[in-house]
């Protein structure tokens, strides 16, 4: 049983098919059957006068264009591959401090002096000629030279008082001389300590030819 009320025939000279669920084009207006709705099956005469929607790069927001045989998607995926600039936008992010370096790095490289970001090249602080690490150097020395100077002059005193009015020469032949009495008075301990030992082992075997 037909429903000719129901539906409506495709537009297309070659088909004319009675379609209950016809689609219209957005571009002409007119009816076709689910087999000639695409503007290529049915040579959109139209096509021109219809908005054309260009894909946007979903990675750097830019758009890309694409001729009509062409599909989206692959238009897209050459973009990406070739011309597509986020990864240098978003990934090297961290630029030098050094002057007249415009070098970026994929992750942030600080002085521990200054706190400052440098490229791995400049990354040293002899390389980026950091100023908190000079001063830190400069205050050092001066510290390391003072300390030396006042050491050095009570040395200096110390040696006057205990050398007092002796050369040189005399100051060292009576150290030479105390450290031979020192090394006598510490034989002769040793010399007299000798025979109470003896005469302890002597007791020891006496104590033993007793008991047996």
């Amino acid at each position: 049983m037909e429903f000719p009320y129901l539906g409506n025939n495709c537009s297309e000279r070659n088909c004319n098919r009675l379609d209950f669920l016809p689609m219209r084009c957005d571009a002409c207006g007119k009816i076709f059957c689910s087999n000639h709705f695409s503007y290529a099956r049915h040579s959109c005469l139209s096509l021109d006068k219809k908005d054309v929607q260009v894909p946007v790069c979903p990675l750097c927001s830019e758009p890309v264009p694409t001729p009509r045989h062409i599909s989206p998607d692959k238009s897209v995926g050459d973009h990406i591959d070739q011309f597509c600039k986020s990864e240098t936008k978003k990934i090297f992010v961290y630029k030098c401090s050094y002057k007249n370096c415009q070098r970026k790095e994929l992750v942030p490289v600080q002085c521990s002096a200054c706190r400052r970001n440098f490229c791995l090249r400049h990354r040293h602080m002899s390389d980026h000629e950091c100023r908190v690490s000079l001063q830190s150097h400069a205050s050092m020395a001066e510290a390391a030279s003072s300390f030396t100077g006042e050491d050095t002059m009570k040395l200096q005193d110390h040696a006057l008082i205990v050398q007092g009015s002796m050369t040189e020469d005399e100051a060292l032949a009576q150290a030479l001389a105390l450290s031979i009495i020192e090394l006598d008075k510490t034989g002769s301990e040793r010399h007299n300590s000798q025979p109470s030992m003896t005469t302890q082992n002597e007791n020891m075997d006496r104590d033993k030819c007793r008991i047996s």
